[in-house]
Order: structure tokens, then sequence, then C-alpha cells
């Protein structure tokens, strides 16, 4: 079969294998269903593995990795936002969230099948490879923080709900506040090391690659500002014990900056990195 055929192909089958996972959890919220969560992450993983496929294909075929139109990135959100997630449920080991999280890769690889295209023709630094991992790695690290972010909405709304002692059934199906603290923790975790990636990337190769670069880039330097206020965040909270509704209202401040960052910053301040 034609690599173009099997392209093709998953395009249309992934938003469907999404949907089948996340019906699934959606299931185990809703019913309170205990049989059926072995089967959710087993169908979690074999969904990753033909995304997975999907990617390197795509980056075979066409010669660049899938960064280079915005319906290229969501699919590579989409890949991000269940990838952080399994990390999450394998350490935590549970699974009450999700629904939710699952939900929004379903959503981007839907609207990302519906409009990707194939292109041939890029700007050169577009097939680079490096440029990929550091890319991959930005989308990675940022899609960490926004997962925090939404663990501590969720964490807020739970506690001003339980101070209160007004618990509809939608509340009493979250996991308790402990657990959404730990998955918030693990989440910034994981932000903070492929963001890390990506500015290593950025601060040893990008100037090579490209002429206009600058260490002093806003956007460089907001995302270093950005990934060091994660840091000490997480030394706060490891050494002198900043935790509970002051630690999640950093990880949703921390992301609404990084948002600003990515989107404002970008498109306004930064030079180099509006290679598109």
């Amino acid at each position: 079969m034609p690599m173009k055929t099997i392209i093709d192909s998953l395009t249309v089958i992934l938003p469907f294998l999404y949907a089948f996972v996340v019906l699934g959890y959606a299931r185990n919220f809703f019913n309170d269903s205990i049989g059926n969560s072995r089967f959710q992450i087993v169908a979690l993983l074999p969904l990753l593995v033909v995304h997975a496929l999907y990617l390197i294909l795509r980056t075979a075929a066409f010669d660049h990795v899938p960064i280079t139109t915005i319906y290229e990135i969501m699919t590579l959100i989409a890949f991000a936002i269940a990838i952080v997630y399994l990390i999450i449920e394998y350490v935590i080991h549970v699974k009450g969230t999700g629904f939710f999280i699952l939900l929004l890769s379903f959503v981007f690889q839907s609207i990302s099948s519906l409009f990707i295209e194939d292109l041939l023709e890029v700007k050169p630094v577009l097939r680079n490879r490096m440029l990929g991992i550091h890319v991959s790695s930005a989308l990675i690290g940022y899609v960490g923080l926004a997962i925090a972010a939404m663990y501590g909405f969720l964490y807020i709304m739970l506690y001003r709900n339980i101070k209160v002692k007004r618990l509809n059934s939608f509340y009493t199906k979250l996991p308790n506040l402990e657990i959404l603290e730990q998955m918030t923790v693990i989440s910034i975790v994981i932000g903070f090391i492929f963001l890390g990636i990506a500015i290593v990337i950025g601060i040893v190769w990008l100037p090579t690659a490209f002429e206009k670069f600058s260490y002093f880039d806003p956007k460089l330097v907001a995302t270093v500002m950005i990934w060091l206020c994660y840091g000490i965040g997480l030394l706060a909270k490891r050494f002198i014990g900043l935790r509970g509704r002051r630690f999640m209202m950093l990880a949703i401040a921390g992301f609404l900056v990084s948002l600003f960052s990515l989107t404002v910053g970008n498109m306004y301040f930064s030079e180099f990195h509006n290679f598109y």
C-alpha cells in the first residue's frame, strides 16, 4: 500500500480512535464504572502508537516535521496532550480526569484531520529535524503547563464547593484535592523538562540556523523567564511548603503568561520565530 494512502487513511481514522477512547473514559466518569478501567489504558496505548506512526509517516513523506501549518501543529498538540495525560495516569493511577483531558485531543485531532493539507513546498529551515525537535519539545512543554492549569482550575472549583458544602454529583466524581495537586505537580514537571529541552536547543542550535537570531529576542527571554518561574515554584513547593490554593494559582497564572508569550509575544515582538 502506498505511503500516501496509509497517511490519508490514518488522517480519517485517528479522530474515530480518539472518540472511542474518550467514550471509554466518559463511561468510567459518569457511570462510576470500574470494570473498564484496564480497558481504557489498553486502548490508549495503541492509539498513541498509531498516532506516532502517523506523525513519522507524514514527516518521511513530505520531508518536514508536521509544524508548517496550524493544522499540522494541531495533530502534534493532540498527540502531546495524550502523551502527557498517559504519564500522569501511569504515575498517579487515577483516571477521573481522562475524559476532560483526552476530549481536547479528540477536538484538536478532528480539526486537524478535516483541514490538514499535504505540503511539499516549504521553506528549507522547516525541513530541519532540529527545528522539529525544538518546536515539538516546546509544544509538549506548554501542553504540560496547560494541563497543570486545568487541574489547578478544577482544584480551585472543588475547594470552593467543599468550603461552602455544596458538592453536586460532578464534583464528587473528581479526584480529591490532594490527588489534583499531585497531578498538577506532575504536569508542571513534564512541562518544565520539555520546555527546558526546547530552551537548550534554542540557545545552542538556533544561532547557527537563523541570521537574525538574538539571545535578547523577546520570545526567547519570555520563555526562559517562564521556565525559571516554574522552576522556582517547584523548588518552593519542595523546600518551603508552597502548596494548596497558592500553588494552584501559580499554575494558572503561569500558564496565562505562557499563553501571552505564545500568541501576542510571538506575533508582535519576536523577530526570528516568525519563520512561516
